[in-house]
This record gives C-alpha cells, structure tokens and sequence, in this order.
C-alpha cells in the first residue's frame, strides 16, 4: 500500500471523514503525518502539549485519567477509524487526560493549526467534527448518569449488551482490570458481578 493509499484508507475509516469530498479528503492527506507505536507506548500525558488530532488506523487504544492519588478513571478504549486529542484542537490548555497503546499501533497525525484551516475553507469538516464531539458529549453524560444511578450489576448489563451487539459470544474489547474502571468499580466487583451473572445464566 503506498502512502496515499495508505492516509486515504486511514481517512475512510473515521465517520468524519469518511463522506467527505476527494478534494477535501486529498487536502486533508497533506497535512497527515504517520506515527507506529508498541504495545504499552505512551502516546500522550496529562500535561503534554496538545494541538494534534490522532486518528487511529490500526489498534487500540485507551484514554484515562489520573486522579491525584495515582487512580486511573478509563474513559474510553477506542479502535481503529476512531481519533483523539480533539479537545485539545480547540483550546490551548495542554492535555488533561493520557492515551496508552494497548497493542501496536498505526495513526494518522494531524496537525490542528492546519486541520483548523481547512475547517473554515470546508465548513463540512468542522460540522462533521463537531458532530462527533456532541456525541463524545452525550456518551461521557450517559456514563456519569449510569455510575450515579444504578447499581453495578445494571451498568455491567447494559456495557455487555452494547459490547455482544446481540451475539451470544463475544471477546471483551478492554481488560478487565480497564473494565471495571470505566464502569466506575473495583475489579473485584466485577468479577464478582460476572459470576452472578453467569450462575443466573
């Protein structure tokens, strides 16, 4: 796969990008720059500098924070055709939250000077990207919703329902230990909750 091909197909993955225009699309690819990282790689710390928008091509990745204890809160593990760093592309803050390779990793860099650019020559980037932020929104507002108001069996539930997509089988996307962090439990908890739920079948 060359280059192109290569950002093209990395573009074609991320909903926000996926419908827009060749032209638009090839504007983007010239400002994309590729990045590899291994399994257990930072890829950014709360403190860094932000201002870089990270598509992911290949992998997964997750993004936490870290309380003043030394506590990781998961927020999300994310997979290819998925980005981050979006909240640092709109304010000068550095970052508050870090990314972590969770196996090897491809990306596609783009610089948020340039990105934002483009946003106001083609508004529909800017509307794609906002879009996707509202929804990044409403998801961080479900979560807080579910650790608040039910029990840790019913946030377990409702993850391993959104997780199966229907299927009676399915593999975990995260470990457990990361889990039970994002569901805001101890991970005895959840393995506690898993055997109650697999003895009432």
């Amino acid at each position: 796969m060359s280059q192109s091909e290569h950002y093209d197909s990395c573009l074609s993955l991320v909903p926000i990008f996926s419908t827009l225009s060749d032209q638009e699309k090839e504007e983007i690819i010239s400002i994309i720059r590729p990045k590899r990282y291994e399994k257990g790689d930072l890829i950014y710390l709360p403190g860094d500098q932000g201002g870089t928008l990270f598509v992911l091509h290949e992998g997964r990745v997750k993004v936490a924070r870290l309380g003043a204890s030394g506590k990781e809160q998961v927020i999300r593990v994310i997979g290819p055709g998925d980005f981050l760093g979006e909240l640092s592309l709109f304010s000068s803050l550095p970052h508050t939250d870090m990314a972590e390779a969770q196996t090897k990793v491809s990306m596609c860099l783009i610089d948020g000077e340039q990105l934002k650019a483009l946003m106001a020559t083609y508004p529909t980037i800017a509307l794609k990207i906002l879009e996707a932020l509202s929804r990044r929104l409403e998801q961080a507002e479900n979560l807080i919703e579910s650790i608040n108001l039910y029990t840790a069996e019913e946030r377990l539930v409702a993850t391993l329902l959104s997780i199966s997509s229907g299927e009676a089988e399915f593999s975990l996307t995260m470990s457990k230990r990361d889990l039970a962090s994002q569901l805001g439990m101890t991970q005895e908890t959840l393995s506690r909750t898993l055997a109650t739920l697999s003895e009432d079948g």
